[in-house]
This record gives structure tokens, C-alpha cells and sequence, in this order.
């Protein structure tokens, strides 16, 4: 399975490999991956983004290495997730590198990967699940124009607030 690629203003989304393990790795082994079930170590990151790349053959669909426009070096993922035993399909977010934070590229990459929900996978709604002390991500959420949604069922993660994404118009 090859994910198709996306492109933004300034950023590609593309799938994710083997050369991605060492900036994952280290975002992971950080304290900045607490929302994400880290901090791990190395066995773990890398089982991590083995499932990521797995998920595109599983699903069709998965996360994609978000990079700079013109570079290949990834600074987060960014897409869709579905495991077998999630309520819903997410579009979920995380940016590895600290330097990148705060210039929109979150926002920018997960609008484009919430709207190839809609306009190529044919979703109507998508979720993200997010840990409510995650305020940054809570705010992207809204950003997008995602709305809590309290009466959604949830994944068996603790705590996790839901955000529901609808197709504009």
C-alpha cells in the first residue's frame, strides 16, 4: 500500500518509513509525547511506527509524515486512525519538533488530512480523541471548527475528551 501524497501551502504529507525513526524516536523518548503514551524507549517507538505504517495495508488509510515543503525530514504525523477496537476514525495530530510549533503547520496538515476524510474516503464526520489537560490540541480542535461531543462513545483510553469534525456546508 502506497498513501497517496498531500500538499499544503508549505508542507507534504506523505507516507511514513523507515527513514522517519529517528526524529519519531526521539519525539517519543521525550516528555513532550505524554499525550501520545510516551515517553517510550527505542523497541517501543519503533513498534509504534511500524503500526503506522501498517495501518495504510490494514485500513487503506492511515497517518502521514508531515515535512517541510521541499525537505523529506518529517516533524510530526499527521491523519487518519482507526484501531479495531476505536468507536470511530480519528484525524489526529502530533508535531515531533519543537522548532516547528506555534507556525500553523498542525493546523495546516490536519485540515488537509480531515479533508481527504471527506472528500476522498466519502466520511461525513471524524473525530479527534483528546486528553483534556492537552490544551494545545483542544485548541486546535476548535480551531478547525470541531465541537465537543459528550454523547460520543469512546476509545478505552483515560481520560480522553471528543471532538467531532463535521463537513462544512
Amino acid at each position: 500500500m502506497i498513501a497517496p501524497t498531500l500538499s499544503t501551502e508549505r508542507l507534504t504529507l506523505r507516507m511514513p518509513g523507515p527513514q522517519d525513526f529517528d526524529a519519531q524516536a526521539a519525539f517519543l523518548a521525550s516528555d513532550r509525547s505524554g499525550f501520545v503514551g510516551g515517553p517510550m524507549a527505542a523497541g517501543a517507538a519503533w513498534r509504534a511506527l511500524a503500526q503506522m505504517i501498517g495501518h495504510w495495508t490494514l485500513r487503506g488509510f492511515g497517518m502521514w509524515a508531515v515535512t517541510l515543503k521541499g525537505e523529506d525530514r518529517a516533524v510530526g504525523l499527521v491523519g487518519h486512525y482507526f484501531p479495531i477496537d476505536w468507536p470511530e476514525r480519528e484525524v489526529g495530530w502530533h508535531i515531533w519538533e519543537p522548532a516547528v510549533e506555534g507556525k500553523g503547520y498542525a493546523y495546516e496538515a490536519a485540515v488537509a488530512a480531515r479533508n481527504h476524510a471527506f472528500d476522498s474516503l466519502g466520511r461525513s464526520t471524524a473525530v479527534s480523541y483528546i486528553n483534556p489537560a492537552n490544551q494545545r490540541s483542544i485548541a486546535l480542535a476548535e480551531r478547525m471548527g470541531a465541537v465537543r461531543d459528550e454523547l460520543a462513545p469512546v476509545p478505552a483510553i483515560d481520560p480522553v475528551l471528543v471532538y467531532r469534525h463535521a463537513r462544512a456546508g
